[in-house]
């Protein structure tokens, strides 16, 4: 199989792992920055370049695309979806993750449990837009923040109408949330591979914060999911079309709750915690997704009778 993996630093954990698991299974792995693969698009075909040379035959992609290039990374992996390679995690699957209030409203469509959650596109009344969520405490999200970045807990009624304020005269997009007291500032990240949970661990916030993401401080311990929970997770990445997803959840009174479905999950913190191999997982996966090679090429000449891949319909 030839795999690529887009991914701006070859250097960092994840990215490392992933060359290391797909080469001990005889893979053909390569490294490529989105930002330096350049399309070509007609009705005849498509085609890449990546510096100066053309990109072909490559049978699957794992995205590891960050935030900050939602955009032209996204499209890069189309382009890969419409040249017939097979990706665990679609480029529509990781604009519907990272947009919060697309992916919230998707999630609860599906009947799955979230806390409350209220959204307002710079509201004119944001008293009303508060009583549609309760008293305080609060949490206010940025609605393409990551990592714990753009996150506030307002405890007064007065503190979260300053923030919506304040957000609104940034012309920002956010939604706001209920706080869950019992989570007692610990939630669960499981890592989800095609249908199960293969890795979880419990993140606990530093003290004096809510925060749970060890990018802000927080410890990890190791932890076994109910089965209830590894449902929830499997469904919600399903729900998003996603593969390989991080799903957050949190332990409430009335069940497990999802924080959020990150498409882009860091392998580092669970691989340690957990002690699972996450990244030989996901070479599984994509083995029993295209398990001949030479896949790619085969797609691509079905895809040249349909026109776009299922995937991106």
């Amino acid at each position: 199989m030839k795999l690529a993996i887009l991914s701006r630093n070859s250097k960092l954990y994840s990215t490392r792992r992933l060359v290391e698991a797909g080469r001990a299974r005889g893979m053909t792995v390569r490294v490529l920055d989105p930002l330096r693969c350049y399309m070509r698009i007609d009705n005849t075909g498509f085609a890449l370049h990546y510096r100066g040379r053309p990109l072909s035959g490559f049978d699957a992609v794992i995205p590891r695309i960050g935030a900050s290039i939602t955009r032209y990374g996204t499209a890069v992996l189309r382009q890969f979806e419409l040249m017939g390679a097979y990706t665990p995690n679609p480029s529509e699957a990781i604009l519907r993750a990272r947009d919060k209030l697309h992916a919230h409203q998707l999630l609860a469509a599906a009947g799955i449990g979230l806390p409350v959650t209220v959204f307002g596109d710079n509201p004119d009344d944001t008293s009303d837009l508060l009583s549609l969520l309760g008293p305080t405490p609060h949490v206010i999200k940025l609605t393409e923040g990551a990592q714990g970045a753009g996150v506030l807990l307002t405890e007064k009624p007065a503190a979260s109408r300053g923030a919506v304020e304040a957000l609104r005269g940034l012309y920002a997009n956010f939604l706001i949330q209920e706080f869950i007291g019992e989570a007692q500032g610990s939630d669960i990240r499981c890592l989800v591979v095609g249908d199960r949970v293969v890795a979880a661990m419990r993140r606990t916030a530093p003290e004096g914060d809510f925060r749970s993401n060890l990018h802000r401080g927080g410890t990890a311990a190791p932890c076994q999911v109910t089965e209830e929970e590894e449902a929830v997770a499997v469904r919600s990445a399903r729900q998003l079309g996603l593969g390989i997803a991080g799903v957050d959840l949190i332990r409430a009174s009335r069940g497990p709750l999802v924080l959020e479905v990150n498409s882009t999950p860091g392998l580092e913190g669970v691989e340690a915690v957990s002690g699972v191999n996450v990244a030989d997982a996901m070479m599984s996966l994509l083995l029993s997704k295209v398990p001949a090679p030479g896949a790619a090429a085969r797609r691509l000449r079905k895809n040249s009778h349909d026109h776009v891949p299922e995937s991106c319909r």
